[in-house]
């Protein structure tokens, strides 16, 4: 449920906020005072893309944009939220600022403080609202719109997110044997390209870390003499020649060793001649041994050396370091394997393209079933409900048809196999009894398609979950007794949901359970729109106005209130 919305410079609002309640809370407004602006704002909150020149009011740096939405437990947005990173309170605050053109229209949205990007933003808000204005006449008119319509009033989101794994499923298979094919293909070409290129870095034993081990090796043969020499010398220093530094800890260790008896202050530091008498000793000792081991191999200073240079034209070839070349390798094998194994790797992919293939046949068969035994169950109940919208003698069928024919490889049933299945929906409508049903888009009138709209609205609030509706003037081109009507079906929605309805009719004004008005007023040389709640006297001058225009006389007032009276009789309070 929507618990506020508050608006800063956005169009011709400078700031207002909102609180909105359960059940049905409708907006008026006189044309022009921007009432359809809240939905503009409730939109764009919830990752609509925008335009800086039609959003930032002008003089403004930016636009900015939060609604706070009633969060429950038990929410399946949770688990999205969860695995985003965040939060999940018992309010879910959404925010959105939008800057002006010379900001390049940069915007921020955030989600319960978190920033997000505006496609996360889209993605973890969508089906908070469902929002219906004039402009979605043009969906009942839209053909491509109508197979969606279908499966929400049927509940098919489970065959049909199976319709879409299996789709999934037939066109990766799909491309992988096209991939092998394609290999095949290339074979004469890339063949004994791949096999010079193995062949190439087999030449050398490469391994993670051996560049520096042959820089080591290298370095160590090109100075063997000299490093036989000084670990020599070293060794004769500590160990050999008379003097030496081990005979000298020798003596000083022995004549300690008299003087500690005499004074036990000694024996610490008679411990640290005999420790270091010890590491001389064995220093002498390796000494000796690295000494006798060092040997000039020309031969391994040459054969290190060609390893080094073999394997600087390699990292030009293949890679900028040993790792790189020989994943380019393992790459280049695979590649080779590929086109090796092509032929038996073919079969065995041909065979998961069919099996593929009867998964998603079978998905789409099943689907297209529940979609044509749902088609006429939804014929009858939008049906059922244009007859208490005054248009009794008006019959909808939905068509549900096969789609045109695909390539042999993307077909069922000799119907084209989309990740939607093989279907094709269109609503069609008898405006009057005895017309056989043509298309929406070519027969019905603008109140005829506001009709349609809601009454296929109200057929899906008795599958939907509790959703949050915002209606747009969709009683546009109705009035009188279809207006009144209208009210009461947006009403009845309003009994499970939380409704939003922005409308210039008092019948339907008349069922809300809060009423706000738009205003325009001038602050100096600017204009500017504001949003008031009415208490009961303000909501019957309201729409009293609504009835009468500018001048309003006690009569109208009296036919307001039973507007209202009668709208309460209605909804049984």
């Amino acid at each position: 449920m929507l618990l506020s919305l508050q608006v800063r410079d956005l169009a011709i609002i400078d700031e207002v906020e909102v609180a909105f309640g359960a059940g049905l809370n409708v907006v008026t407004g006189e044309t022009g005072a921007g009432k359809s602006i809240l939905v503009d704002a409730l939109t764009t909150v919830l990752g609509a893309r925008t335009s800086a020149t039609e959003v930032v009011r002008t003089g403004a740096r930016e636009a900015e944009i939060t609604a706070v939405f009633s969060a429950r437990g038990d929410d399946p947005r949770r688990l999205r939220f969860e695995e985003a990173g965040i939060a999940w309170d018992e309010e879910l605050v959404v925010r959105r600022i939008v800057g002006n053109e010379r900001t390049g229209g940069r915007s921020r949205a955030y989600l319960n403080g978190r920033m997000v990007s505006l496609a996360q933003l889209a993605a973890l808000t969508a089906g908070l609202a469902d929002v219906t204005s004039q402009h979605d006449q043009q969906t009942l008119t839209d053909p491509t719109q109508h197979l969606a319509l279908l499966d929400a009033s049927a509940q098919l989101d489970g065959p049909r997110t199976a319709m879409q794994r299996a789709h999934a499923g037939f066109a990766e298979a799909t491309a992988a044997l096209e991939r092998v094919l394609q290999d095949i293909r290339q074979r004469a070409d890339r063949e004994d390209l791949l096999r010079y290129q193995i062949k190439e870095i087999d030449e050398l034993p490469l391994s993670p870390g051996v560049e520096e081990q042959w820089g080591l090796t290298r370095d160590r043969l090109r100075h063997a003499a000299r490093l036989a020499e000084g670990s020599a010398a070293a060794e004769d220093a500590l160990y050999a020649r008379d003097g030496a530094v081990l005979e000298e800890l020798s003596g000083a260790r022995d004549s300690l060793a008299k003087l500690v008896s005499f004074d036990p202050a000694l024996q610490g530091p008679l411990d640290l001649v005999a420790q270091a008498h010890t590491l001389v000793q064995e220093a002498a000792r390796e000494l000796g041994r690295y000494a006798r081991s060092v040997r000039a191999d020309p031969e391994g200073l040459a054969e290190v050396e060609d390893h080094l240079q073999k394997l600087g034209r390699l990292k030009r070839k293949y890679g900028s370091t040993v790792e790189e070349i020989i994943s380019f390798r393992a790459r280049a094998k695979e590649q080779l394997a590929n086109i090796e194994q092509g032929e038996a790797r073919v079969a065995a992919l041909e065979a998961a393209v069919e099996s593929a293939r009867v998964n998603a046949a079978k998905e789409a068969r099943a689907l297209s079933a529940a979609r044509r035994a749902a088609a006429g169950r939804l014929g009858e109940s939008i049906s059922r409900e244009l007859a208490s919208l005054s248009m009794g003698g008006a019959r909808v069928v939905v068509d549900v048809a096969h789609n045109p024919p695909g390539s042999a490889d993307l077909s069922v049933d000799g119907a084209r196999l989309l990740a939607t299945g093989i279907d094709r929906v269109e609503f069609l409508i008898a405006a009057n009894r005895g017309e056989d049903p043509r298309p929406l888009r070519r027969i019905a009138s603008g109140g005829e398609l506001s009709r349609a709209l809601l009454a296929i609205k109200r057929v899906l609030t008795d599958v939907a979950n509790e959703t949050f509706y915002v209606f747009d003037e969709v009683d546009a081109g109705v009035g009188g007794a279809v207006a009144e009507v209208i009210g009461q079906k947006i009403k009845e929605v309003a009994r499970r949901n939380q409704v939003l309805c922005i409308t210039h009719l008092p019948q339907i004004a008349a069922y809300g359970d809060r009423h706000f008005v738009v205003r325009k007023r001038e602050l100096g040389e600017r204009t500017a729109s504001s949003i008031t709640e009415l208490d009961e006297t303000a909501r019957l001058e309201e729409i009293a106005r609504m009835l009468g225009g500018i001048r309003i006389t006690e009569r109208t007032r009296e036919v307001a209130a039973e507007m209202i009276r009668g709208a309460v009789a209605v909804n049984g309070g």
